[in-house]
């Protein structure tokens, strides 16, 4: 009979040992369990999309902190926010950077092939913004020619540049890195127009009577949600999130931030549902 090698026997051990590892590993890999036993969610969103994300006097402000706020409360844990430029926050989801992304991104087919959404927390079809002493623009189709202003990375931009392409002469098209710099610019006649989702810049007009919303949005009907990666890991965070989302919906308070922050409740689904756009 061949004597087994030994220095194959500690090797064969190892690779067996690394192997369980491995497995043990993988099969409580949850997300969930991690950041209950870290006591911390870490988020990742932009502070530069009111009413969603805002700085007020150098304080986070807006929709989004009080609605991860109470999800944070019927987690059990606190939220960690991470600003960045929008066009980085979600290459930073899918690099591992932070857990969670609450922008929110407007739900679309290609997004969800990509990213785990939550049910939809708003409104998010586009629209237009002008200045108010603008009279050359009173529908959308009035941006033909003139120069308009998106965010860069958004799914709004993209809309803005397909309504665009349609126009008898398509608008100049101008990417910014934060809408508030798109509104800077509205403001001091450098662009004639802002894309952006109703909410938002409905929020805007009213803050600043400058400026005026073009009735009706162009964009396809649409929804906002927040989203985690699209990995088994990462589906009972956004299952749990979902639970809080879901009874919200059901005890009103979704209904209540909504009227807070945009001046009335937004007829939602209270369900996933497939985009159109």
């Amino acid at each position: 009979m061949k004597e087994p090698n030994p220095l194959k026997q500690p090797l064969a051990k190892l690779t067996l040992t690394l192997g369980l590892c491995l497995a043990a590993t993988s099969a409580s890999a949850d997300l969930l369990d991690d950041v209950k036993e870290r006591g911390v969610l870490n988020v990742g969103t932009e502070f530069h999309f009111a009413p969603f994300a805002y700085l007020d006097a150098g304080q986070q402000s807006g929709l989004n902190l009080e609605l991860m706020e109470r999800v944070g409360s019927e987690l059990g844990v606190s939220i960690n926010w991470i600003d960045l430029p929008w066009s980085s926050v979600l290459p930073g989801l899918e690099a591992g950077n932070y857990d969670f992304v609450a922008g929110p991104a407007m739900i679309t087919q290609e997004r969800k092939l990509r990213y785990n959404f939550t049910l939809p927390i708003a409104d998010a079809t586009v629209a237009i913004l002008k200045r108010a002493d603008d009279d050359s623009i009173q529908t959308p189709e009035d941006i033909s020619g003139k120069a308009a202003g998106g965010g860069r990375g958004t799914a709004q931009l993209e809309q803005l540049k397909a309504f665009a392409a349609e126009l008898p002469e398509p608008p100049t098209i101008t990417e910014y890195v934060d809408y508030s710099q798109t509104y800077a610019d509205l403001a001091a006649g450098r662009i004639d127009a802002v894309a952006n989702s109703l909410p938002n810049i409905a929020y805007t007009a009213t803050l600043r009577p400058m400026f005026e919303v073009v009735q009706p949005p162009f964009g396809q009907p649409a929804y906002f949600g927040y989203m985690a990666r699209n990995d088994e890991e990462s589906a009972s965070l956004v299952e749990a999130i979902n639970e809080v989302l879901f009874s919200m919906h059901e005890d009103g308070s979704l209904s209540e931030l909504q009227t807070k922050w945009f001046g009335a409740p937004m007829d939602i689904p209270s369900e996933d549902f497939e985009p159109e756009i």
